[in-house]
């Protein structure tokens, strides 16, 4: 192939024709025209790219935009005072964009239906200004690795629209977005490119695809909870499913319920940073758990990303350093409070704000925990003790002065401490993800009480599996609740976007 020179003038744009925007008042087919615009424009910068790559000659800059929706109000509508969405605060004008519809497809019908019933008003679909990123187009999966040196002397931003991480961030969701006078207000508290980024990074942390991601998600630090899962699991796919359709493991190896074996034999040659796993229900009603290994950091990072899903709760399951001399290894703690020494939030939520419990997740978590060990009512103290959990970004601040820290988490009348379940809690707060932490007591270093290897081997046998059951049955009673009553108000600010 000759080389290609870029054009020395300007390019003229080349996008698909002008889409007039439709008024909708039936949800359906609102995401169904959303589905179609996306689609179409998506395709367009794809297959230029294609024919770009196989030689056709330059004539043109690529640009295609994402699709957005957008309602109307005059007024402040006759809403359910319960919901804690799908409605908007005021008078005005709110859009915002859309991607992977298709993904995004039951979500979109309920977020939309709630505010043309509320409203009484139709939705707009229209597009954009907000240009569609090549990489974005491919979507999930996508390998062009082999068309790359097709652009080797011309910048591929010269022909294509690439992710702005100017505009890309969570100016809306931190409550600190202000729409410029004359804009209309945000509908959801991610745009379209914001979600992108995130699908794009899931991928590339969990090794599995968004479209198999759950509504409940179970956070660990411990491989050893994965482990009892996927055995648990995959019995469950082998006994029928009870209920669940297909587990789905890193690389997207999917086995489906009534049967032993995945569809395929492939393995992955090694497990990505954060590996999830997903135990799938129809409607997304199932669980995910994925092993954030350690750090505050780990556990900002992956609870960023999910959240663009917008799923109905995530719990942590993982150990602590039990702080009482009265605990014992292998008790319980339910998390009431968090105290904050992680710092990987402190940019984005002061440490001001406070991180409330959340009563249907604690009465759920309460619950699972009696009906799981026996223990009921008074009794319950023996193995399991509710009160503030600490999190600190120093996994070894044994090693230091520790007048400071531990009169902090005396103060604080702190009954834990890890490097993940305040982060989880927080960002949960944050992106109006309802959250919960139930820890395990694995050492207790204040007194002296650290795991020998032979202590830790039968401590996780006996304990491992207990505590996992219990995350599951109380994700269970959560699901068994009506989203509508799970997702709390509390969690929502004076200002807040219609979208759940």
């Amino acid at each position: 192939m000759s080389k290609r020179i870029s054009p020395s003038a300007p390019l003229d744009i080349a996008s698909p024709s002008p889409f007039s925007p439709k008024s909708f008042d039936d949800p359906v087919q609102a995401v169904d025209a959303l589905t179609a615009l996306y689609e179409r424009n998506t395709s367009f910068l794809i297959e230029n790219f294609t024919s770009l790559a196989k030689g056709a000659p330059i004539t043109s800059r690529y640009r295609a935009f994402y699709p957005q929706v957008s309602i109307e109000t005059t007024s402040f509508g006759h809403i359910d005072t319960r919901l804690s969405y799908g409605h908007v605060t005021a008078p005005g004008i709110y859009t915002t964009t859309i991607t992977r519809p298709q993904l995004f497809r039951h979500y979109l019908k309920q977020q939309l239906g709630l505010l043309m019933r509320n409203h009484n008003v139709p939705v707009i679909v229209s597009e954009s200004t907000t240009p569609i990123p090549l990489h974005f187009a491919f979507g999930e999966g996508a390998h062009v690795e082999a068309s790359a040196a097709a652009f080797l002397d011309i910048p591929m931003r010269d022909l294509f629209d690439t992710p702005d991480l100017n505009t890309t961030d969570d100016e809306i969701a931190n409550g600190e977005y202000i729409p410029p006078p004359g804009e209309p207000s945000p509908l959801a508290p991610f745009t379209a490119q914001r979600i992108d980024y995130s699908l794009a990074r899931l991928s590339h942390y969990t090794a599995t695809s968004a479209q198999h991601f759950q509504n409940f998600v179970l956070f660990t630090n411990y491989q050893f909870y994965i482990d009892e899962f996927c055995a648990w699991a995959r019995k469950l796919m082998a006994d029928g499913g009870d209920g669940y359709t297909s587990f789905v493991e890193p690389g997207n190896i999917i086995t489906h319920a009534g049967s032993g074996q995945p569809e395929t034999d492939v393995t992955l040659a090694r497990l990505p940073q954060m590996p999830a796993y997903h135990l799938k229900k129809k409607g997304h009603a199932g669980i995910t758990m994925i092993n954030i290994g350690v750090g505050p950091s780990n556990a900002k990072t992956i609870t960023d990303h999910v959240a663009v899903l917008r799923p109905h709760a995530w719990l942590m399951l993982g150990h602590c350093a039990g702080l009482r001399n009265s605990q014992r290894l292998g008790d319980y703690v339910l998390a009431h409070a968090y105290m904050r020494e992680d710092h990987v939030l402190d940019d984005d939520l002061p440490v001001w704000v406070p991180i409330p419990a959340l009563a249907e997740v604690q009465v759920a978590l309460e619950a699972a925990v009696a009906e799981i060990t026996g223990y009921e009512g008074f009794e319950l103290k023996r193995i399991m003790r509710t009160g503030t959990v600490g999190t600190i970004d120093n996994r070894n601040w044994e090693l230091r002065d520790q007048r400071g820290p531990v009169k902090r988490l005396s103060q604080a009348r702190a009954i834990a401490l890890d490097m993940e379940s305040a982060t989880i809690a927080a960002n949960g707060f944050r992106f109006r993800v309802p959250y919960g932490t139930l820890l395990c007591v694995s050492d207790k270093p204040l007194h002296g009480e650290l795991k020998l290897p032979g202590m830790a081997t039968a401590f996780y046998r006996t304990q491992v599996n207990q505590h996992l059951q219990i995350g599951i049955r109380a994700v269970q009673k959560l699901a068994a609740m009506p989203p509508e009553a799970l997702h709390s108000r509390k969690l929502r600010s004076f200002f807040e976007t219609a979208f759940q």
